[in-house]
């Protein structure tokens, strides 16, 4: 990656909580793949709302090469505050854009809704084989194709290689060692913690995710939520360990103590997705050439399961009225060259042909000493675990993760009790948004 900074987008899920009951306006009707190059030679304006900065340059592009076409590219917000927005916009059925960037977690709530469009009849159905799991199974919704992949977030461990080296730990393969690495690394350094994490809905579920567990269960409108199956269990009795010994650093993530933190050697790993290396170059630039890039240590010894932490999609609201020539700016910056350009802005890419050819896989990262970090990415990514969904509401389940499950990090409730309390949680408003909520 370069230089550029991508935003921590799995964080962006506590900050605020969305009501379910978004109306949709208008109706998507019938289309086709030729439709869509009808719509290119004819031309028009689009507006896009989305806060990634690598499709900047994507816009610049798209437009010279399709003149009649005008591309205007609104920040409306990052994140929850971008679906506010969206949402306020789909009920007055007024401002609403023409494309709309949503994280994988919000997808649903938006697809069960109807207020985004099936792309399958506009092309999305020959995408199949495209993307790498886990971003082409968000964006598969009850039968429907709801959004193209934009980026990805394959899951690794980023850890500081010379801080390992003075205190002679090795390489985490297993959480069980990662749990033991904590525990070495605080008897050789009371100040040295293995990672910060003050709770955080993103990574919890991402680490579910990479245990096998699937705690939601979504058919239609009949909703599933389980924190006491394997995966989940397995994850909260690993961490508990780690909240017990006061092993993990109270750091907040993205703050300018979390990076202080990664360039002192106080937090010496970082479970993340793909995306971080940007981060890391900007923000730890001390670190250059003592960190390095792992997969994520295992559940079971000699696993190679992995998850997501991330990433986007580029969605059409039912209600746009440029669907056709919507689906054409989004084909070309997730499938076409649009993707080439968000690579060497510093983007992680979802699409297969990318993650298996030798140009990116063979790129030397000078920050992580010559490492070639994008076959460790590349890997992550083909090992995703599949069968893992979100709620239909997942952004308010994330925006009271730290009223509930947090509080296994402040007092004396377990990681396990938080988990029930935020599984209750959910139940009760899901039901109270028209789900059937069971547990």
């Amino acid at each position: 990656m370069t230089s550029t900074v991508r935003p921590p987008l799995r964080g962006l899920g506590t900050a605020a909580a969305l009501l379910l009951a978004l109306t949709a306006c208008g109706s998507g009707g019938g289309s086709s793949s030729g439709d869509v190059e009808s719509a290119l030679e004819e031309g028009g304006k689009i507006t896009v709302w989305a806060w990634e900065p690598t499709l900047e340059p994507v816009v610049e592009e798209f437009e010279k090469k399709h003149p009649n076409v005008e591309v205007d590219l609104v920040n409306a917000g990052t994140g929850p505050d971008q679906y506010s927005a969206l949402q306020n916009a789909i009920k007055a059925g007024s401002g609403i854009p023409d494309l709309a960037q949503l994280e994988y977690f919000a997808l649903s709530q938006f697809a069960v809704a109807e207020s985004v469009a099936d792309l399958s009849s506009l092309g999305a159905d020959d995408l199949d084989g495209t993307f790498s799991t886990g971003p082409w199974g968000s964006v598969n919704i009850e039968g429907g194709v709801y959004g193209l992949p934009m980026d990805s977030g394959p899951m690794a461990l980023f850890y500081n290689a010379d801080l390992f080296d003075e205190h002679g730990i090795e390489v985490p393969e297993t959480w069980d060692a990662y749990v033991e690495a904590a525990e070495k690394l605080q008897k050789a350094d009371s100040e040295a913690y293995i990672t910060a994490d003050t709770g955080e809905a993103g990574l919890a579920t991402s680490l579910i995710w990479q245990a096998g567990g699937e705690p939601y269960r979504v058919d239609g409108t009949d909703v599933t939520v389980d924190f006491t199956d394997e995966g989940s269990t397995r994850y909260a009795e690993t961490w508990q360990r780690l909240l017990e010994d006061d092993l993990l650093a109270p750091t907040n993530s993205w703050t300018d103590e979390w990076f202080q933190g990664m360039s002192d050697g106080s937090i010496a790993t970082v479970i993340a997705g793909a995306w971080m290396p940007a981060n890391l170059e900007s923000s730890v630039a001390d670190g250059a050439g003592s960190w390095r890039v792992a997969p994520l240590p295992q559940w079971e010894q000699g696993a190679a399961a992995s998850a997501e932490n991330g990433g986007s999609s580029l969605a059409v609201p039912e209600a746009g009225e440029n669907k056709e020539l919507a689906y054409a700016f989004a084909e070309y910056a997730a499938v076409g060259d649009g993707v080439d350009t968000r690579l060497d802005n510093g983007a992680f890419p979802a699409t297969t042909r990318h993650l298996e050819s030798e140009e990116f896989l063979s790129r030397e990262f000078d920050y992580f000493g010559g490492q070639q970090a994008n076959k460790v990415f590349a890997d992550s990514a083909s090992n995703v675990v599949e069968g893992w969904s979100y709620l239909p509401y997942q952004v308010y389940a994330n925006s009271v993760f730290n009223d509930t499950a947090g509080k296994a990090y402040v007092s004396d409730t377990t990681l396990a009790e938080g988990l029930a309390a935020w599984q209750k949680e959910t139940v009760q408003y899901g039901n109270q948004q028209g789900f059937t909520v069971n547990q």
